[in-house]
């Protein structure tokens, strides 16, 4: 039986430095590369279908040339759209996309996002500047998920961007990790579940949490407050399974 064109995609967008010209290290000392690797193989296990199935979720990585964002040069954006037009020419220019991202990964997928593979953004503890544009962000939807103990990328700023996205015409949501960090290893195990029932949800192999999906249909018009849910709120609300899909 010939194999059907993969049905969907994930683009996984690892963090970095705010300037650096030098290209990450390979293996494991790429630590932000590193950091990502369980939500890679959790996404795998999710999105892996029967084989009589015949369908495909693909989940890539981007290789970043520079550690940095590096100003204006926007490294990290550049390579995150060179690698969605790979993702186009290896899998159909019509293959839906959503992007993962942490941190400076999670800037350039909300900056990438008006690619036209892209319909969703997943983005982990984002580095979300106040001038950053978001009319690119218009259609898509958008989850931002951040720590109230964040020091390095600040969860004021997430929630400030999910507001103006709003505004813009996208569909967003925020979800805090109360007690968490910015290198999400405290509470590691409910990052990579959220991630994972996050990424599926706007994948459309399973299903988003009740909240999650209100959130993403308020009217441009809400408080920032309105779209902003808490994790373990969600996780009771859901039961003892958490926020795996069962």
């Amino acid at each position: 039986m010939d194999r059907r064109p993969p049905s969907a995609a994930v683009l996984v967008l690892h963090g970095g430095h705010e300037n650096g010209t030098e290209p990450p290290p390979w293996g494991p000392l790429n630590l932000p590369g590193v950091r990502m690797r369980p939500f890679v193989r959790a996404l795998r296990r999710a999105t892996t279908r029967a084989p009589e199935d015949g369908t495909e979720v693909l989940v890539r990585q981007v290789r970043y040339a520079h550690r940095g964002w590096n100003g204006p040069r926007a490294d990290a954006l550049r390579d995150a759209l060179a690698a969605l037009d790979a993702l186009g020419e290896e899998a159909g220019a019509d293959v839906p996309v959503v992007l993962l991202g942490h941190s400076m990964g999670a800037r350039a997928a909300l900056r990438a996002a008006g690619h036209p593979l892209v319909r969703g953004v997943v983005g982990l503890a984002p580095w979300c500047p106040p001038g950053d544009p978001v009319t690119q962000l218009a259609g898509r939807d958008i989850v931002l998920v951040h720590s109230s103990r964040d020091r390095i990328t600040s969860p004021q700023a997430t929630q400030s961007l999910t507001a103006r996205a709003r505004r813009a015409g996208a569909r967003t949501c925020m979800v805090t990790v109360r007690g968490g960090d910015h290198a999400m290893i405290r509470r590691a195990p409910a990052w990579h579940r959220l991630t994972t029932t996050l990424v599926t949800g706007l994948l459309g192999t399973g299903s988003l949490p009740e909240p999650v999906t209100t959130a993403l249909g308020l009217p441009p018009t809400a408080e920032p407050t309105e779209g902003t849910l808490d994790l373990d709120r969600l996780r009771a609300e859901r039961g003892p399974a958490g926020l795996l899909p069962t």
